[in-house]
């Protein structure tokens, strides 16, 4: 029997999109499929982070990292240098992040305020670092709402669905500019394991799922 360690598994993945694309679903799964982080006999806790927390308020549905207020611009990129500090830190483990900066570039413009995260791009490349923008096609937006409004806290966020649309598009766009290794998946069919499959192929064939020193 070979005593050699296999490979060490440490992707690092950042998804984007807009809102009722399976991001979290597929953030989870992710964290827990062989192909990512390597086979397991038990759970546990893998880093997954979001810039979507909204820690910066007292209360439900507040601000954070992604819909920050100008006044909390100074708190919003001190954040941004401590989560890019610590990936520097911790450079040899998977990170899955639900939303990150290309979140927040969309959000602040419609707000009439434009961020440049190339500084941020630039470190984050060197780590392993890409995006999956999960999108769907405009017409199935509809059926998604209605299957997340059964167990959504939150339902008027999901009224209109235009802001969805244009978001998307804001998004191809801001992940279109980035400097990080990107890929577009299709939800539309909601087939999470699909979804999975293909990230894990693109991460190999792009030599993403760990460091090649």
């Amino acid at each position: 029997m070979s005593n050699e360690l296999p490979p060490k598994l440490a992707p690092k993945i950042i998804l984007e999109g807009t809102r009722l694309t399976h991001k979290t679903d597929i953030a989870f799964a992710l964290n827990e499929h062989p192909r990512i982080v390597g086979p397991r006999k038990y759970r546990y806790h893998s880093p997954l982070i979001s810039a979507e927390w909204c820690a910066f308020t007292n209360f439900p549905w507040g601000r954070g990292l992604i819909n920050f207020s100008e006044h909390e611009e100074d708190l919003a990129m001190e954040t941004y240098r401590t989560w890019l500090h610590l990936f520097e830190l911790l450079k040899y483990y998977s990170w899955i992040v639900d939303r990150f900066h290309v979140s927040t570039q969309v959000y602040q413009k419609r707000q009439g305020r434009e961020f440049d995260f190339r500084w941020l791009e630039k470190r984050l490349r060197p780590l392993g670092f890409c995006i999956v923008l999960c999108s769907r096609s405009e017409a199935s937006f509809a059926r998604a709402r209605e299957e997340r409004l059964a167990v959504s806290g939150n339902p008027g966020q999901y009224r209109d669905l235009e802001i969805f649309f244009r978001e998307q598009e804001e998004m191809r766009a801001a992940v279109g500019r980035s400097l990080l290794p990107h890929l577009e998946i299709d939800v539309s069919g909601g087939d999470i394991p699909q979804a999975c499959g293909r990230i894990a192929g693109w991460l190999a064939e792009k030599r993403l799922l760990g460091f090649y020193e």
